[in-house]
């Protein structure tokens, strides 16, 4: 029995094993050693080592190293470490394509001999102009007229490198009127002037992507090809490679799935490794990249991005991600077993008056709800530092922490109140003379004394100062272009940033919630015993609503909760219902059905518009990132738009009337005037642009102004897709169907 609850790769998996059609289900993560491996490649990872793992075959992990000119060794160690790290092991050896080159070279011998491949000496601009376009058929070469014998000469000598790069192509003979571009005679090796890095200077001519990647799967007993869906058009190949060489069955099947898209993010080799070479970024291991290696630096933990892997699923159509559901995964796998911990980003001195002496307090690691046990003494005298922002000389309203005329809670110790306001010579506060309640102390107080809040804080004599670096977005633009996008807020040092001396000496590989501000994690490369470094791997949850009453009973730690200063608040029976109809009904992911459950406002917007235009997932994105900003600084009533609007809009999107982009520049104006977004869109001409004869001079004049890329492309440098198609966009102000623009730079353009 198939179980239609899985996703579509293991349907077909179960389908195939139920058919008899393989006795061992084998896969196989075949990167190209030219970059370190991100978190795009953890979801390939987790897909094809899962699988592999569930239904007790193996997998392969195989370096497609077919391009000497980008790959090297350093890559090679960083994926094989990725791929350790997340907890997964390969069959056997790591293999490379190299490690067939002789095989497929003779592959390549055979389908010359079968009169199903030729070398082809046109120029580039020739093969291109021969190729055709979608509306008109292709020209065959004229050499493809050579004989079995001059084919096999000129294979050979290319071979031996008696040709300059560009001089001759070996090409598939197909169908040069194929609707598939990728059909009409494609390329199966190219001349390649450069050292391999493992296989030194043996060879001069490289296979292809499309002849080798098949014929390895073969090689080596692949039954399912996992591929991302850019290289769909790509299965023609794949399919036609293995079936005209008459392999002995059984043979490997290419299946397809959407790759993973962040938003804030860039998951391009070539943006990454430009972000490393220009030194804008510390290296590929910098916390701020959406590298394996910078996110383990910055701390997060393989369960997460394994969690958050399967939390996205697996799709067959590509969207984008909210950045904020990864945060989500790493805060839900940390909070309930990181120790909770103080730390004093902002010191500011306070003098208690009335304290004499010192006392160590006990003080738990662990909140109430987390069923885990661990504490440590906190060392207390008269002078203590506590969070600038913890004081308030004229307060506003709703400022429940201290003040001239409000007392507050030290966290695990008393009630202080303060009696004296010290500044400099410039007006500035330089210390707090305060006073303790002596009855007030934090599990027996007997002072009567109310406060509205806890602050951390840490004793002056025994603190230790350590290094803080704040890690924010490293992009301005939730889809950024390249580095005019940057962020240049994306890392704040703190060096005098304080925390009591319970933490310390702990070292490499620890987590710790530090109160209120968020789990840090003990850098692995520069933490030292004489400068300790911290790096913040998330915030806490926000939320504008204040602390529930503690219940005397200690629940059960449930997944669906939210974080508030550090605690964890259970939902209420109410927001439990919404959340299940959000996530079982509605397919919303987690951390969106979790924003709306627990904000009436949000969810009663929600369901308003959902009445106009039935898009539940695309609705809540809108809601719980754009409108939810709006509310941050105006009320429900103070909103120019309606919720009608709002599904109006999303019809637009869902219509392909404008882009996702557009619509968030529609929703701006909205947001400023109330305007309806149908007469938004037509005043301002921002309707998606879908028509070829518009979009495709708009393709050449790309192209002729980036001729390395092209070339780089063309030599098989698949990556750079992406690149054109941003651009793409960006001419055209986010206007361009981008459906239309894939088919175009896929079928014409760089073919």
């Amino acid at each position: 029995m198939i179980n239609k609850s899985k996703n579509f790769l293991n349907r077909i998996v179960e389908e195939d094993l139920n058919a008899g059609k393989y006795q061992e289900i084998v896969t196989r993560f075949p990167p190209e050693p030219n970059g370190f491996p991100h978190i795009g490649h953890a979801k390939s990872i987790s897909i094809n080592f899962g699988i592999a793992k569930e239904y007790l075959g193996h997998c392969n992990l195989r370096m497609d190293d077919t391009n000497p000119t980008t790959e090297d060794t350093q890559y090679v160690e960083a994926l094989k470490d990725a791929v350790k790290w997340l907890g997964f092991e390969w069959d056997k050896e790591v293999r490379y394509t190299s490690d067939y080159f002789s095989k497929l070279y003779e592959y390549a011998i055979q389908l010359i001999k079968m009169e199903k491949a030729y070398v082809d000496s046109l120029d580039e601009e020739k093969m291109r102009e021969y190729r055709g376009t979608v509306t008109q058929v292709g020209k065959r070469s004229k050499f493809a007229q050579r004989s079995v014998e001059e084919n096999l000469d000129l294979l050979e000598r290319m071979k031996k490198g008696e040709f300059k790069e560009g001089e001759h192509v070996l090409r598939a003979k197909i169908d040069m009127a194929s609707p598939n571009m990728k059909m009409r005679d494609p390329l199966l090796y190219r001349i390649k002037d450069a050292h391999h890095f493992r296989a030194k200077d043996e060879w001069s001519i490289y296979p292809m992507y499309d002849f080798a990647h098949c014929l390895s799967d073969y090689i080596e007993g692949v039954t399912h090809s996992i591929c991302t869906l850019e290289f769909e058009n790509n299965r023609e190949i794949y399919d036609w490679v293995l079936d005209t060489l008459e392999l002995e069955p059984p043979r490997p099947y290419q299946h397809e799935f959407a790759r993973l898209n962040i938003n804030y993010t860039v998951m391009s080799k070539r943006k990454l490794l430009e972000l490393v070479e220009k030194e804008i970024v510390s290296g590929w291991d910098d916390p701020r990249l959406p590298t394996i290696a910078g996110l383990r630096r910055r701390g997060y933990t393989p369960e997460s991005i394994l969690n958050f892997c399967e939390q996205i699923g697996v799709a067959k159509a590509n969207s984008v991600v909210d950045v904020a559901q990864l945060e989500f995964s790493i805060r839900d796998n940390l909070n309930p077993k990181v120790p909770r911990v103080m730390c004093v980003l902002d010191p500011l001195k306070v003098t208690i008056t009335n304290y004499e002496g010192s006392e160590e307090l006990e003080a738990s690691y662990y909140p109430y709800d987390v069923p885990k046990e661990g504490s440590r003494k906190v060392p207390f005298s008269k002078e203590i530092y506590i969070e600038r922002d913890d004081f308030m000389e004229n307060p506003s309203k709703g400022y429940f922490r201290l003040t001239p005329d409000q007392p507050v809670r030290l966290k695990h110790a008393y009630i202080i109140s303060c009696k004296e306001i010290i500044k400099d010579g410039q007006g500035n506060i330089v210390e707090i003379k305060a006073e303790y309640y002596p009855d007030s102390k934090s599990g027996s107080d007997t002072s009567g004394i109310k406060v509205r809040s806890a602050i951390q804080w840490v004793e002056a004599n025994k603190a230790k100062e350590i290094e803080v670096r704040l890690y924010d977005r490293l992009y301005n633009n939730e889809a950024p272009d390249g580095i005019e996008d940057i962020n240049p807020n994306s890392l704040k040092v703190i060096k005098n940033a304080l925390i009591e001396p319970s933490v310390l000496p702990e070292k490499i590989g620890v987590r710790f919630q530090f109160e209120r501000h968020g789990y840090f994690f003990a850098d692995p490369i520069d933490y030292s015993d004489e400068t300790p470094v911290f790096n913040k791997i998330v915030s806490l949850k926000e939320s504008s609503s204040q602390k529930r009453k503690v219940s005397q009973n200690k629940p059960k730690l449930q997944a669906k909760k939210v974080q508030i200063d550090g605690e964890v608040t259970p939902m209420t029976q109410e927001e439990e219902v919404l959340f299940e109809k959000y996530t079982n009904e509605l397919k919303l992911n987690s951390e969106v059905a979790n924003t709306l459950a627990r904000d009436k406002q949000l969810s009663s917007l929600y369901e308003e518009a959902l009445t106009t235009h039935s898009s539940p997932i695309n609705i809540a994105n809108l809601i719980t990132n754009e409108v939810a900003r709006e509310l941050k600084n105006k009320s429900i009533d103070e909103l120019k738009f309606t919720p009608k609007q709002i599904a109006t809009l999303i019809k637009m999107v869902d219509d392909k009337t404008i882009s996702t982009k557009i619509a968030k520049q529609v929703f701006e104006e909205m947001s400023k005037n109330g305007e309806e977004p149908t007469q938004i869109v037509e005043s301002k001409g921002l309707i998606q642009i879908s028509d070829p004869a518009v979009i495709l001079p708009i393709i050449e004049d790309i192209i002729a102004k980036n001729p390395e890329n092209v070339e780089k492309y063309r030599a098989g440098n698949s990556k750079l897709f992406g690149f054109f198609v941003g651009q793409v966009l960006k001419a055209t102000g986010g206007k361009a169907n981008p459906k239309v623009v894939n088919e175009l730079l896929k079928n014409v353009a760089l073919s």
